[in-house]
């Protein structure tokens, strides 16, 4: 009988946010992205302030318990746009990182460089990411990923199928409740359409007990201790893994320090390693356990966001689908510009934070995106995009290769 898992899994991302970029900066300046180094919403001093409050932190903690604990695993996934950044930025955290993978018990997961919903717009562009990010995996960590993270956890049937084509041996998808029905997240399947590669499923309520929930005084379960999180996890049957994934920014940023959150991170591996029938593992050595209990079918796209879990969160109204639709539409004469300058710089505008930003939904999700955008309103955040996309297409009238 297999052991009990806990599967840990950590997505570093931070974008390159554009500016305060005006309709009479098009045409003058073509630097959508970077600020005043003084300005505390700059991009250098926002990478800054996460390093401080979660990255290093959580890196530091992280260690001790992969030094402490040697059941102890997690799983990573880091944008390249996030990399880059450190690089420039905080090499200190790039450096913490490698640490981390260098002990042999932390995997990276494969995505798009910059973060985009390429896959739904432009299959050859998708392509072309996910290699890039491979390719700058390999250079910083030594690693080659085999587990597939697209963007914001956005999957359907179409992407498990073109994975196990590209020689993925897993692939991370939400476990949403209405596609599961019956089933349970703690389990492992197999995408619908395919014969080798293997899905696991995010167990969303568990997940964001931490990620969301864990500071929430008037949340029934408050306070949530190490021992009684794992002590729901035992009493969870039947299950077999149990896959909790977040933002790493849920240490230290989402979750406040003084809220008691990198306590319960250090206190998790005890209380759940007490049973010798519990443990930790990296998705490979979840995908050498355990066999697939059954077949998921997605036909249509499941996120992790919002009580929707659909892509409405970048794509729902009108400002994010004229935004996003316009930027894609110049991917031919863009990349036939063999201009490295625009060529990076309609990859960063693809990035899914700057359609996230332009989201109207403000009922029941609305503070959650209000919380995480650098604009006053969604419509301040497509007036900023669309002039930087305007500039972008200036430059390329001036190529010659637009009219």
């Amino acid at each position: 009988m297999s052991k009990k898992a806990i599967v840990l899994y950590l997505h570093a991302h931070q974008p390159y946010r554009v500016r305060h970029y005006t309709i009479f900066d098009t045409g003058n300046y073509h630097n959508y992205f970077d600020t005043n180094d003084d300005d505390p919403d700059s991009n250098r001093r926002v990478i800054e302030k996460v390093s401080a409050k979660s990255y290093l932190p959580t890196n530091k903690l992280l260690k001790e318990l992969l030094e402490r604990y040697p059941e102890f695993k997690v799983n990573l996934s880091i944008t390249g746009v996030l990399l880059w950044q450190l690089e420039n930025w905080a090499p200190e955290v790039l450096k913490s990182f490698q640490e981390l993978v260098a002990t042999g018990r932390v995997e990276i997961a494969a995505e798009t460089f910059y973060h985009s919903l390429a896959f739904f717009y432009d299959r050859g562009e998708f392509e072309q990411q996910v290699q890039m990010h491979r390719d700058k995996i390999k250079e910083l960590f030594g690693l080659e990923p085999t587990v597939l993270r697209n963007t914001e956890l956005a999957y359907n049937n179409e992407l498990g199928v073109w994975a196990e084509q590209h020689g993925y041996r897993g692939i991370l998808a939400e476990g949403w409740d209405p596609v599961l029905g019956w089933r349970s997240p703690n389990f492992m399947y197999r995408p619908k359409g395919t014969e080798h590669i293997k899905l696991m499923l995010k167990n969303y309520k568990l997940s964001d007990d931490i990620a969301f929930r864990f500071g929430d005084t008037e949340w029934k379960e408050w306070p949530l201790t190490a021992d009684k999180f794992s002590h729901w996890l035992s009493e969870t049957n039947p299950a077999e893994m149990f896959n909790l994934f977040m933002d790493y920014e849920t240490f230290g940023e989402h979750q406040w320090e003084d809220k008691g959150i990198f306590g319960f991170l250090e206190h998790l591996p005890e209380h759940w390693l007490k049973n010798p029938d519990h443990t930790f593992m990296s998705f490979n050595e979840a995908l050498d356990t355990f066999q697939p209990e059954d077949e998921i079918d997605m036909p249509y796209t499941v996120t992790w966001a919002d009580t929707e879990r659909d892509l409405t969160a970048w794509l729902g109204n009108s400002m994010q689908q004229q935004a996003i639709g316009s930027m894609y539409a110049l991917g031919e004469p863009v990349l036939s510009s063999d201009d490295l300058a625009i060529i990076d710089d309609w990859r960063k505008l693809q990035t899914s934070d700057h359609f996230y930003y332009m989201c109207t939904k403000w009922f029941s999700d609305g503070d959650v995106h209000a919380y995480f955008s650098p604009y006053d309103s969604p419509y301040e955040a497509f007036m900023n995009y669309m002039n930087a996309y305007h500039d972008l297409r200036w430059r390329l009238v001036q190529k010659g290769l637009l009219e």
